[in-house]
């Protein structure tokens, strides 16, 4: 693996190749990760990157465009025929500014929005106070019940018709269970606000099949083109047809410049590859292992946020475990057990210190782990809770992560 790279670069190289060690030898259980195919690889590092293209197909600034257009095209059409999209711009960089690249293009500054909060699951773009979303626009954020840990939509029509916001944001990065698209566009409407979706974390599961999905009747759907999507890191904004001029210009030129079109050449590839049946056998094999994970860590005592999964994702309140979630979070990557920190609902605890961990499986499922894995990485996360200061038992416990995860390669890592 990368002799160019080897040659020229040994230092480079020997840290890329320790990680494609680390991604081989472990389990990657943080859910908005995830192993893209050889074919999405070799785009991400193809000559493509080598093209400024600002502008659109057929409106660019810069030349030499006919074969960037045709890319792009392609991107655009299978992303529509994915989710039944009727208008799809595939140039952001990112989820974060795709949107940003929404509010700007529907809202003026100091708009009031409504967002999920961060520590009950939503995203830093959904109104976190010291980010840029949560300074720009006057954001109102509504929150899980304390007792169930779930949405109230009650709770959320009560707000909405209390502040009458411009715009609902309906989304989430630690919400586990999946989210009444139909109540929130109800809502909107009562009180006249644009419905935007951020389905980053479903949507490969929504592409899938096995969880529905906002595109049909929000104004805006947002997604990454990662996690459960199994593409490059970027993102795409879909809309209805009467957004697409502002969600068009807020992207290009309110926000960006010149497209990565090698990234977007790995979005339609990886399009191409959730269009295929495999895909769907795949998103239905997520939510199950998901589940079947979730039971298996509620037997061995696990506190779960909302008791359990709809998704591909799963919340840990390690408060009964007398451990915190940073002090879980190292002892589990000594083993090989790769998952973060997350806040709970309420958390008395620091972010960078919180009560819970945050895991999801993906990747796992990406690799080709079923059910009976699904059990034994809940045993070993029980263990590894039970023996955090035990360097010995931790060794004990990587050797069998190690043992199993050869059994399971990850594409595109030969060593």
């Amino acid at each position: 693996m990368y002799q160019t790279i080897k040659n020229q670069d040994p230092k480079i190289y020997e840290a890329m190749l320790n990680e494609a060690k680390r991604q081989s030898e472990g389990l990657e259980l943080i859910p908005s990760e995830n192993y893209v195919s050889q074919a999405v690889l070799e785009a991400c590092g193809s000559i493509l990157t080598n093209k400024y293209s600002e502008g659109y197909p057929g409106k660019r600034y810069y030349g030499g465009q006919e074969n960037i257009d045709t890319i792009e095209n392609i991107a655009i059409e299978r992303a529509k025929e994915l989710f039944g999209a009727e208008h799809v711009n595939v140039q952001p960089y990112s989820g974060s500014p795709a949107n940003t690249a929404i509010y700007f293009a529907l809202l003026e500054f100091g708009d009031t929005v409504m967002g999920l909060k961060l520590d009950h699951g939503g995203h830093i773009t959904h109104g976190l106070p010291i980010a840029f979303s949560g300074r720009a626009y006057n954001f109102v954020q509504y929150g899980v019940e304390t007792t169930t840990g779930r949405l109230n939509m009650d709770e959320v029509r009560k707000l909405a018709l209390e502040h009458k916001p411009k715009m609902i944001v309906a989304g989430f990065t630690a919400y586990p269970r999946d989210i009444d698209w139909a109540a929130f566009r109800s809502i909107a409407d009562e009180v006249g606000a644009y419905a935007v979706a951020d389905i980053s974390h479903t949507a490969g599961l929504i592409a899938g099949g096995v969880l529905p999905s906002p595109v049909p009747t929000f104004d805006v759907v947002m997604t990454t083109t990662h996690k459960t999507m199994r593409g490059p890191r970027g993102a795409i904004i879909m809309c209805k047809e009467k957004f697409a001029k502002a969600i068009d210009k807020a992207v290009f030129p309110g926000l960006q410049g010149g497209p990565h079109e090698h990234a977007i050449a790995g979005k339609a590839i990886a399009f191409q590859e959730a269009l295929k049946p495999e895909f769907k056998i795949y998103a239905m094999q997520v939510k199950k292992n998901a589940h079947h994970l979730a039971e298996e860590l509620k037997k061995r005592g696990f506190k779960l946020v909302s008791d359990g999964t709809d998704t591909h994702l799963i919340l840990a309140d390690l408060t009964n475990k007398n451990i915190s979630g940073k002090e879980a979070q190292a002892a589990l990557d000594k083993v090989g057990i790769t998952l973060n920190k997350n806040t709970v609902p309420n958390d008395p605890r620091s972010p960078f210190d919180p009560s819970g961990i945050r895991m999801g499986t993906p990747a796992v499922t990406t690799r080709g782990m079923q059910e009976t894995e699904m059990e034994k990485i809940a045993g070993w996360i029980d263990q590894v809770m039970q023996n955090a200061g035990n360097d010995k038992m931790l060794a004990t416990i990587k050797k069998e992560v190690e043992e199993m995860c050869l059994h399971f390669p990850v594409p595109g890592i030969k060593l």
